[in-house]
């Protein structure tokens, strides 16, 4: 299938503002463009880009005094397959697990496992170990927070949203990272996009996702704790600890949000008169 994805981000300027820009599709899913995925920059400005530390795609700029708008527009190929679901990958011990996905067993800036181990260990301690675990986790935050865009907070933490029990989804993988992280299992946070394909269509402006990856039996699977249910057509942009690593724009000085646009859709395929698509919204389990 292809999905159409793409924004339009406008910021107002009162002095020129340095940001690093952390928009572009993340490197594993290069090979399945089908057009060029490209930060517009109006006005035209210099921009350096780089990989970071954990793999993403970042660009640096300079804002210039007034507004500055970030645009983009592409074309993906996807598989149509919804999120793998593997309800028998099991969890690795701590010393067994892969030296680099350990700094995903820390606590973060949002994800304050100090705060949650011993609670973590009471409510899931008996729940059996990979991926049993994990959907456990991904049912209590679902049912324990309300989602709404009118709770979102930069400063919420994963404390916070437990908490108040309110937050978007942000908040969902803020808090499933931090419980996972506490029974050992390395989690790390995820943006990018998702578009109401193979589910009903939500009215309200798209906007971009956060979701979760856990590492059980030798590779990452995606969760989602808002959603709580496999989805089709993740397009990933940035993997981190948490929200900071990942942030969308990071501004160096003081700026206004003016505009924000996104965009994720299918284009419909042309089919036979009398054609069945027989397997795109069948979720699959193995």
């Amino acid at each position: 299938m292809k999905i159409r994805a793409g924004y339009e981000i406008s910021y107002d300027c009162r002095q020129p503002t340095p940001m690093i820009l952390t928009l572009s599709v993340h490197p594993s899913r290069l090979s399945d463009l089908l057009t060029p995925d490209r930060v517009r920059l109006d006005p035209p400005i210099p921009a350096n880009t780089y990989q970071d530390g954990f793999g993403n795609l970042c660009h640096v700029i300079c804002a210039p005094v007034g507004r500055l708008t970030l645009s983009a527009d592409f074309l993906i190929e996807d598989s149509g397959a919804p999120d793998d679901v593997v309800l028998d990958a099991p969890q690795h011990s701590l010393e067994t697990l892969p030296v680099e996905t350990l700094v995903y067993l820390l606590g973060s800036r949002y994800c304050e496992t100090d705060r949650f181990t011993r609670s973590a260990w009471s409510r899931f301690g008996n729940v059996r170990k990979g991926w049993p675990l994990v959907q456990a986790i991904c049912d209590y935050v679902h049912d324990r927070i309300t989602f709404g865009y009118k709770h979102a907070s930069p400063t919420k933490t994963a404390w916070d949203a437990h908490t108040e029990r309110r937050g978007v989804c942000r908040d969902f993988a803020h808090l499933a990272i931090t419980l996972c992280r506490c029974l050992n299992i390395p989690a790390r946070y995820c943006t990018g996009y998702l578009g109401d394909i193979g589910v009903p269509r939500n009215p309200a402006p798209m906007d971009f996702s956060a979701w979760f990856e856990v590492y059980l039996g030798g590779r990452w699977y995606a969760f989602d704790a808002r959603h709580n249910e496999p989805r089709i057509g993740r397009i990933l942009m940035a993997r981190g600890r948490d929200a900071t690593d990942v942030a969308i724009v990071t501004s160096f000085g003081p700026c206004t949000l003016a505009g924000f646009k996104v965009v994720t859709e299918e284009v419909a395929a042309t089919r036979p008169r009398g054609a069945e698509n027989l397997s795109r919204n069948r979720r699959t389990r193995r």
